[in-house]
């Protein structure tokens, strides 16, 4: 039986060690325990244990972000993080789904949750003046007073992209978390010397569990960017060698060429070089393309790491530290990581270790799988097969050992007249086209094939793509029955905070 969350215990061990830089400022892992002390007795003061009550947090990346979070769980409630870029009706819906009576804010967002609690019944409570006491007792005493928490208490709630159907609030016990953080930590040989920037958004996995919370794990330091991706700032922090691990999602991949290419000979040599000092450059959240990972270790000498996760189960696969990392893979299961292949009609295609070159959907099943979708008893059920195995919905093949992902099977599985074909792989070729910076290949509605390939692309420059001009080319490329029948030439794709391109919007607008 533990009295705190391990994450929380360990960051004992790292004491005065720095945790968060901003700017010129920094805090220690002891200042952050402290903060979250005074968190959880605050939210103890009519009660001795929260007992599992999901309590809603705003607030921007940085150390209040962490204390809130530590202490929400040091006093036995489960923690739902807002994004603080989210519409108010997007926040309404989480509140109302987790059914939260409080939310905790940083003074900042004031504004954000003021509105949120006129829509909704919630007390709010600012924390900044809060955070500024001192607790009641010492950090390393202070949980004495705090619930015992077992390890398979939900102490998470996070909420799916939303990309197929309204987002559903993903709920993780410690073990769970624990475990998403040490196959990561042990497979990507996380230190306590590493230093590493956090401009992802803090609602999703990728930000909170692979770069935040694998970083506290080991008592490294994390460098926060709060707002939108300051590309210069972090282009900055590269060439000063602020950082030993960097990971990010394709777009952010395919702006930095951009600037590379872009910027003076001198500064451009100047960029390779602070990211080809860097231990290891991880890449996520999105399929990154190959030409994107080709021109990425042309520039800076990096293999761009690709794995593969979602919020139910943390990462799954990867690419290996040391070893081969292969382009348009992701590589293999993760420790503790079982994972099997299912055809469409339920049966075992292939276990990690057997058949290779057969299309299934992953299915994955261990302790980093989530518990639940929180109150949503039709849905958890739906996402599990009879046997347990958690059903990912995404359809991928087994190559000489590594998995390559053929993408979602509700929408980048296109069922064109027999054929089922990937729009991932689709894309991967129209994006080697000069003319070509983003495409997202759809499935359109046809009668007679069921379904068309359409091509929704942008272009580097100003310039004119038609639909022969792509076919021709692409035909010596890929095989006739995949090329698109149809194009569309926009300004920019849609996209979800992670980087993932809305197809859902682009199926509506097209078909």
């Amino acid at each position: 039986m533990e009295q705190s969350p391990v994450v929380v215990a360990r960051a004992q061990n790292f004491g005065e060690n720095t945790a968060i830089r901003w700017g010129d400022q920094a805090i220690s892992y002891a200042d952050i325990l402290k903060q979250s002390s005074i968190i959880a007795t605050r939210l103890l003061e009519n009660c001795e244990d929260l007992s599992e009550e999901p309590i809603l947090f705003l607030a921007p990346a940085g150390s209040t972000y962490i204390a809130l979070l530590w202490g929400i769980w040091r006093a036995g409630g489960i923690a739902v993080p807002l994004n603080v870029h989210a519409t108010l009706p997007e926040m309404q819906h989480c509140a109302e789904t987790v059914g939260a009576n409080v939310i905790l804010v940083s003074d900042a967002l004031e504004e954000q949750a003021l509105a949120l609690t006129n829509r909704c019944r919630l007390q709010a409570i600012f924390v900044d003046e809060l955070l500024n006491t001192e607790p009641t007792s010492a950090v390393d005493e202070v949980d004495k007073s705090f619930p015992h928490l077992k390890a398979d208490r939900r102490a998470l709630i996070i909420f799916t992209s939303g990309t197929t159907s309204k987002p559903k609030g993903v709920v993780t016990t410690h073990t769970n978390i624990e475990s998403q953080i040490t196959a990561l930590t042990n497979s990507w040989g996380w230190q306590d010397e590493d230093r590493i920037p956090l401009f992802l958004p803090l609602h999703h996995v990728h930000g909170l569990i692979n770069i935040l919370s694998c970083a506290l794990w080991v008592g490294a330091e994390v460098e926060v960017f709060s707002g939108a991706f300051d590309q210069q700032l972090v282009l900055q922090g590269v060439v000063d060698q602020r950082w030993t691990l960097f990971m990010a999602v394709p777009t952010i991949y395919i702006r930095l060429i951009a600037a590379i290419d872009d910027a003076s000979e001198d500064l451009s040599r100047q960029y390779c070089h602070g990211f080809k000092s860097m231990r290891l450059m991880v890449s996520g959240s999105a399929a990154l393309p190959a030409s994107v990972y080709g021109r990425w270790e042309e520039l800076t000498g990096q293999q761009l790491l690709e794995r593969y996760g979602m919020t139910e189960i943390g990462m799954a696969l990867s690419n290996p530290l040391e070893g081969e990392r292969r382009p348009s893979t992701v590589g293999v299961p993760l420790p503790g990581v079982k994972l099997r292949l299912v055809s469409e009609d339920g049966s075992v295609v292939a276990n990690a270790s057997e058949v290779e070159g057969l299309s299934g959907e992953i299915q994955v099943i261990g302790p980093s799988v989530f518990l639940e979708y929180w109150n949503d008893r039709d849905a958890t059920s739906e996402a599990f097969a009879e046997d347990g195995w958690f059903r990912t919905g995404d359809l991928a093949v087994r190559e000489d050992g590594y998995y390559r992902i053929l993408g979602r099977m509700s929408v980048d599985i296109i069922k064109s007249g027999g054929y089922k074909l990937s729009a991932l792989e689709i894309e991967s070729v129209l994006l080697d086209h000069p003319k070509i910076r983003e495409c997202a290949v759809i499935g359109l509605p046809e009668k007679v094939w069921g379904e068309q390939v359409a091509a929704v692309v942008v272009l580097h420059e100003v310039g004119e793509l038609t639909l022969p001009i792509l076919s021709a080319w692409a035909e010596k490329r890929i095989s006739s029955y995949k090329l698109p029948r149809s194009l569309y030439v926009i300004d920019s794709l849609p996209r979800n905070a992670m980087g993932k391109v809305l197809k859902s919007e682009l199926i509506a607008l097209f078909q």
